[in-house]
């Protein structure tokens, strides 16, 4: 059976966010992930992480201003400084958190920069980031995710990262795979997954449409849990997923479906 994360950010929204880790804990869950920790003194995160008995699973690199819509600066050519500054900051919180790896968001191609540029600076970036990531000890994934949800996004199929893992050239970069978002811009997840797992770092989960949990839509998750496990895939599954109702009422899927 998989390990499943909850995701703070998405799940248990109904209660404040510190608040969040004892209710996952209550819920099963061992592990957690989010997208941000800076907001939060690391001692306070490192007390909730401990006291509930869970492992932070991961954290995203910082990715600008968050509240006015952006979604990552790693494409950004000319907020370069500001992208290696949030490097130092997420080894600093994931070295309290004892979180294993962080994702980088590359975010969207800003106006008036062309593609071969932000793919320029993208690459860069995460060539910085890997290694200053490799020498801290904690893993670099990237994520491609869907242009319906984030029209513009830069990152957005596993083709394309994969010949960005090629061209920055490091052992320490490898995929976020969002079963949602890639169901949403490729399809062909079972395939996807076994051809190119030891490019994969961390899987996500969200059933479509609608992006709830497992079971309420068109992805077959009993079979696609079956098929991670045989594949050999080790690592955790984040639930990435907007609940159709309270969180709690909708976890029924993870006996039924796992």
């Amino acid at each position: 059976m998989p390990k499943f994360a909850a995701n703070l950010s998405m799940l248990f929204t109904e209660i404040d966010f510190l608040d969040r880790f004892a209710a996952a804990a209550k819920a099963g869950f061992k592990g957690v992930e989010y997208l941000f920790p800076y907001a939060y003194a690391k001692e306070e995160l490192v007390k909730r992480l401990k006291d509930n008995g869970l492992e932070q699973v991961l954290h995203n690199l910082p990715a600008g201003n968050w509240e006015a819509g952006e979604r990552g600066i790693a494409c950004h050519p000319d907020r370069v400084e500001e992208f290696k500054q949030g490097v130092a900051q997420a080894i600093d919180y994931a070295h309290a958190l004892n979180c294993p790896q962080v994702n980088c968001l590359a975010g969207k191609v800003p106006a008036g920069v062309d593609q071969a540029t932000a793919h320029k600076t993208f690459v860069e970036n995460l060539r910085y980031a890997a290694a200053e990531l490799k020498k801290a000890g904690i893993r670099l994934v990237m994520e491609p995710i869907n242009t319906f949800d984030i029209p513009g996004f830069f990152l957005t199929g596993t083709k394309q990262a994969l010949a960005i893992i090629d061209e920055v050239g490091s052992d320490n970069l490898s995929i976020q795979y969002d079963i949602y978002h890639m169901q949403r811009m490729e399809g062909e997840l079972a395939n996807t997954i076994s051809k190119h797992l030891k490019s994969i770092g961390h899987i996500q989960l969200a059933d479509n449409p609608g992006r709830n949990e497992p079971g309420t839509g068109e992805i077959n998750y009993q079979w696609l849990f079956r098929h991670i496990d045989q594949v050999g895939y080790t690592g955790w599954i984040g639930c990435e997923y907007k609940p159709a109702a309270r969180t709690e009422d909708g976890l029924g899927w993870i006996k039924a479906l796992a």
